[in-house]
């Protein structure tokens, strides 16, 4: 078996707060083969975009920190390496594009400079070859009239078009891993899906890796091959997505499918029809509480507490449910 492009083992980090440390990424593990994708999905505040600014050594210190843990990348431990070998790689070797493109790309700055200047960092390049590197780029992402559009300024385009030019950046010098942070949230539906297709025909182009964190499962079905959810900083359940969706063995897993819209908004005798939700809130990720994290919010517990002592005494492991399943659940197997 060959060694995975990615290997993240027991990864922690913690933000300093006035009442103690947060732990808003708890031992987290998972990897990442060579030309796939990996989803990591999860509701707002469960850690998917720490984790990634984590890998990228971009968490904001103070106050936050990475504790424990390393980050295996191409056989070198990004943990391990001063900033300067650490820019070097940024934007190189591994690239992110983040959710909001307007808050990324500097306002001052045509949108070809910013691209171009990816290109110089990295490669050495002049400014005529930067510059018709970024021309090539804008094309490979389906920027319309790119030869007009390189001399735009971010205000000036749209948000796909803003999107595309942040995926154009972070291919620019064809990286072995793109690491996507939600990178379709603020675009409309039809845009979602040509930014999407955009990022697998590029995926089959260039053979990239990709970590792609989402909170839509629909996105996940259609783009990914292998999926982890997370739940107040902790994985909880892992697996090939079409298995996963098709049978979540743990009870937050679940909820989140449960509260996916249906096709129709109507019931059959007309009625609207309302959205299931997951009752309760996350945890408090400081004065952690002893046993499951879930169970606060778990149905299965709710019903019958009385049978479920363990799951509020001793939090369970995130054990093996298949050959290539795994979930953080005492009753994943039942």
């Amino acid at each position: 078996m060959p060694e995975p492009l990615l290997e993240v083992e027991h990864l922690t980090t913690v933000f300093e707060t006035d009442r103690g440390n947060l732990r808003a990424v708890d031992d987290v593990s998972f990897s990442i083969e060579a030309g796939s994708t990996l989803a990591v999905v999860g509701e707002s505040g469960c850690g998917k975009s720490v984790t990634a600014l984590s890998l990228m050594r971009l968490v904001a210190s103070p106050p936050g920190r990475v504790v424990s843990g390393s980050v295996m990348f191409e056989g070198t431990n990004l943990l391990g390496l001063d900033e300067r070998r650490m820019r070097q790689l940024r934007g190189n070797r591994i690239s992110m594009v983040f959710q909001e493109p307007m808050t990324s790309l500097n306002p001052v700055f045509t949108v070809g400079s910013q691209v171009a200047e990816a290109v110089r960092i990295h490669t050495g390049a002049t400014r005529e070859a930067a510059r018709k590197r970024s021309l090539e780029m804008l094309q490979l992402v389906g920027m319309p009239s790119p030869a007009e559009r390189i001399d735009a300024y971010p205000h000036q385009l749209s948000g796909g078009m803003r999107q595309r030019v942040m995926i154009a950046m972070a291919l620019s010098c064809k990286p072995s891993l793109l690491i996507a942070d939600e990178p379709t949230t603020a675009l409309d539906v039809t845009i979602q899906a040509q930014i999407l297709e955009l990022l697998k025909d590029l995926q089959r182009t260039l053979g990239m890796s990709v970590l792609f964190i989402t909170h839509d499962l629909g996105v996940v079905a259609e783009f990914a091959r292998d999926m982890i959810v997370m739940y107040a900083g902790r994985i909880v359940e892992t697996g090939p997505v079409a298995e996963l969706l098709a049978d979540p063995r743990h009870p937050y897993t679940r909820g989140l499918l449960a509260s996916l819209p249906p096709v129709s908004d109507r019931t059959r005798d007309g009625a609207a029809r309302r959205l299931r939700t997951i009752e309760g809130v996350v945890p408090d990720l400081v004065e952690m509480a002893p046993g499951c994290r879930f169970a606060n919010r778990c149905t299965l517990f709710q019903q019958r507490p009385s049978g479920h002592e363990r799951c509020v005494t001793q939090e369970p492991d995130l054990v093996p449910v298949t050959a290539v399943r795994r979930s953080r659940c005492y009753y994943a197997k039942t």
